[in-house]
């Protein structure tokens, strides 16, 4: 049987295109019913009889199912997902204290990038999520927790590595004829590839951009973070100011702090030549412990004692609070639920959910 087309990926012209769909307004109706959430196409209820036969006989709304809501004490919610194929993603909730929701999707099953901090990295790539997919992440989260006010590009997954399919992502869910969310409040965030900043920078989407940079210790990143030997901290530093000046955008440097490894004098002295010059905000996070690595999480002494350095030297600092810490879902810790239901599928056993 012919596969389905799925059209969370769609805009409204290319709905109508590829499901041989006339007037072209039909397009736009099917396409805000998918924004707002719709499930089936019975609920589409400004549609003809004939279209939503054509629809159902021809194309569906998801590829991809939540197998489990897991609810943190704090607020936060993590969503394991489940593809078309079998692999499993996760997707965050993160409130913050005004209220605001933001949804942290994933963009890779997996990721490449093997940070000697971050679980995911532990699980190797899988491959690229489609953009519908990734727009699939954001309405599923939307379902479980409501209307969402923030997108960030910070799960699972390296983001420069999927830039297309974020460039489509973003054009579904900040469309006027659908969600329409505001650029202001997307965010990706990279590992440092100098190509695709500068490639960002270009070419859009317009988006903020955050670095992970962890540390400015040349020798230290390359052992915390290989991408580090091809992308080298000065010509890092070079794409980040272009993107700056290019976009008139503030950059996010952002940095896990591991006791006793980049919590030091010496390590904030690196990243305070390393800011020297930008428009950039730093944001800390104390790691968020993940079984296996020998990593240990700083004490409040230690990070209060780096920050202070760095606010010293003038940096707008903020040490973020850890959420989603008891359900494996704050930053470093994605995949640790999903890791064997991926080796699962790599070896071709049956899944189930």
């Amino acid at each position: 049987m012919e596969e389905k087309i799925s059209i969370t990926g769609l805009l409204p012209a290319e709905i109508c295109s590829a499901l041989e769909i006339k007037p072209a307004f039909r397009g736009k109706q099917i396409f805000s019913w998918v924004s707002k959430g719709a499930v089936s196409f019975d609920a589409m209820t400004n549609l003809d009889k004939t279209t939503r036969a054509t629809l159902s006989e021809k194309a569906c709304i998801y590829t991809s199912k939540v197998s489990k809501a897991l609810h943190d004490p704090d607020g936060t919610i993590k969503l394991q997902i489940t593809l078309k194929d079998g692999r499993a993603i996760e997707t965050v909730l993160l409130t913050d204290r005004e209220g605001r929701k933001t949804a942290c999707v994933s963009c890779q099953a997996g990721c490449a990038m093997g940070c000697a901090f971050c679980q995911t990295g532990k699980l190797g790539l899988g491959r690229n999520l489609t953009a519908g997919e990734i727009v699939e992440e954001f309405l599923l989260m939307e379902k479980e927790a409501g209307t969402l006010d923030n997108i960030v590009f910070m799960g699972m997954g390296e983001p420069l590595q999927n830039i297309s399919s974020i460039r489509k992502a973003v054009e579904i869910l900040t469309s006027k004829d659908g969600r329409a969310l505001s650029s202001r409040r997307i965010t990706l965030s990279t590992c440092g590839l100098t190509k695709g900043i500068y490639d960002l920078a270009d070419n859009g989407p317009s988006m903020r951009l955050a670095v992970s940079l962890t540390t400015a210790d040349e020798e230290l990143r390359k052992t915390l973070m290989p991408v580090t030997l091809g992308n080298p901290l000065p010509e890092l530093k070079k794409a980040i100011v272009y993107y700056i000046n290019k976009t008139g955008k503030r950059v996010t440097l952002e940095a896990a702090l591991l006791a006793g490894t980049n919590t030091t004098k010496e390590s904030a002295q690196r990243l305070i030549e390393f800011a020297s010059g930008m428009d950039v905000y730093i944001n800390l996070i104390p790691w968020n412990p993940v079984e296996g690595m020998e990593f240990k999480t700083p004490s409040q002494n230690e990070c209060r004692f780096f920050v202070q350095l760095l606010e010293k030297a003038g940096l707008n600092v903020s040490m973020r609070t850890r959420r989603g810490v008891k359900i494996g879902g704050a930053c470093g810790q994605l995949g640790r639920s999903v890791s064997q239901h991926n080796k699962n599928c790599d070896s071709g056993k049956e899944q189930k959910n």
